[in-house]
């Protein structure tokens, strides 16, 4: 059956992968955005019909359209949050601007749009949240210190989420990717790209499409009885 799916960050690596793969399914998608206006174009072509892509430009670290994006009627029967902030450097270096803005779009303004969302979502049969974290959540990287812990403060989110929703029918699960090709990892150097494929026990990168595999098994029926898990896809990096 056809679901409507608010998808944080549409415009990004994993999240476009996922937003196409859903629109050709016949879902509907809420795609949120920012910056990649033009991918939000190519998403178009994706979808059959003219209203099955939404999409909302919506800042997440910016309270007031957040405020604003939260009076909107939105009903969605799955939320994903795709969207993602990186920031490499010393912690004693990191500026503060920089710490507040990874807070606000990996979690905080995320969690007050599914404050939001969640009440209508207790009469959707089959409803499910999946956050996208890192394995650096898990295991923490040195100067990546508090994108680190903001990608740890998500699992630990999605775990007591995941408990408080159960009895309501609402699964709460996040995906662990390790490296993947998006525009997060496209300025490497391409002798630190193969010293990480040489860490990796599967030798190589993920692809987008192959998180979004993953992100679109936890929200199926297929995964009825998983809630709270934290689903490492990572090529056995750190495993």
């Amino acid at each position: 059956m056809p679901k409507t799916v608010l998808v944080l960050g549409s415009s990004g690596g994993i999240g476009f992968e996922l937003s196409k793969k859903l629109l050709l399914s016949g879902h509907t998608v809420i795609g949120q955005y920012y910056r990649n206006a033009e991918n939000m174009e190519r998403l178009k072509d994706f979808a059959a019909e003219a209203d099955q892509l939404i999409p909302l430009r919506l800042n997440l670290n910016n309270r007031k359209e957040v405020d604003e994006a939260i009076t909107l009627s939105l009903q969605p029967d799955a939320v994903v949050h795709a969207g993602g902030l990186h920031y490499e450097g010393l912690f004693e270096d990191t500026p503060d601007e920089m710490i507040e803005m990874l807070w606000n779009v990996h979690l905080y303004q995320p969690a007050r749009i599914l404050k939001k969302v969640i009440p209508n979502m207790r009469h959707k049969k089959g409803a499910s949240i999946v956050f996208v974290s890192s394995v650096w959540g898990e295991t923490g990287a040195s100067y990546e210190v508090m994108y680190s812990a903001i990608k740890g403060a998500q699992i630990a989110f999605v775990k007591a989420l995941g408990k408080e929703l159960a009895p309501n029918g609402i699964r709460v699960n996040a995906v662990t990717p390790g490296a993947v090709r998006t525009d997060m990892t496209v300025h490497y150097p391409q002798e630190v790209i193969s010293e990480i494929e040489q860490e990796i026990p599967a030798g190589r990168f993920a692809e987008p499409e192959e998180i979004a595999d993953a992100i679109l098994f936890l929200m199926s029926d297929s995964a009825s009885y998983i809630h709270s898990h934290i689903l490492s896809v990572n090529g056995g990096w750190y495993s």
